[in-house]
């Protein structure tokens, strides 16, 4: 690890960095991406039920489902009601229907939960590669800037030197001229 890049760009010693640190100076120094998709990073890691999860948590909050659950409903409550004249398999306080809204409560919450839950880790896993992407960015603009800075900087020291040369001749110019007006040479 370059001690040098490490303590510019990351104002650390190499020894006091982290694992995450290594490999983003790693990546700016050889010039090779960081990033990768973390959807795929977690969908490898994800189990049956957390899929399962995930596509019922979908389902219940989409318009199909509240649309065909408002149709059920009204489907058992015609059936029940309006279609008098006949044993009704669930009269007017809907007992049995209410079991039903009760169960499909108690089942769908927790499977709500556990969605939500793996969309937590899932936005963990996306704070952490940008943890590494930011600094990674930073790195990359400031080695740019160095880039862009060196010609510049060379182009000073060019300045300078030709400047203090200058200053050299204009001395010695300054020397030679004030031996020949003294009155001692030239008679």
């Amino acid at each position: 690890m370059n001690t040098e890049l490490s303590e510019r760009w990351l104002k650390r010693h190499p020894e006091s960095l982290t694992r995450a640190q290594r490999r983003v100076l790693q990546s700016a120094v050889e010039r090779t991406p960081i990033t990768r998709n973390t959807n795929e990073a977690v969908d490898q890691r994800s189990s049956l039920g957390d899929r399962v999860a995930d596509g019922v948590a979908r389902f219940g909050g989409s318009r199909g489902f509240i649309i065909g659950f408002i149709a059920c409903l009204v489907s058992w409550v015609v059936l029940n009601v309006v279609l008098p004249g006949r044993k009704t398999f669930d009269p007017d306080p809907f007992t049995f229907l209410n079991l039903l809204l009760s169960t499909v409560a108690a089942i769908q919450a927790p499977i709500i939960k556990m969605a939500r839950n793996r969309q937590a880790r899932h936005d963990r896993v996306d704070a952490a590669h940008d943890h590494e992407v930011n600094p990674k960015a930073e790195i990359e603009s400031m080695a740019l800037h160095d880039t862009l800075d060196q010609p510049s900087n060379d182009q000073l020291v060019t300045i300078l030197d030709r400047i203090e040369a200058l200053a050299g001749s204009i001395r010695r110019l300054e020397g030679e001229g004030s031996r020949g007006n003294d009155g001692t040479a030239g008679t």
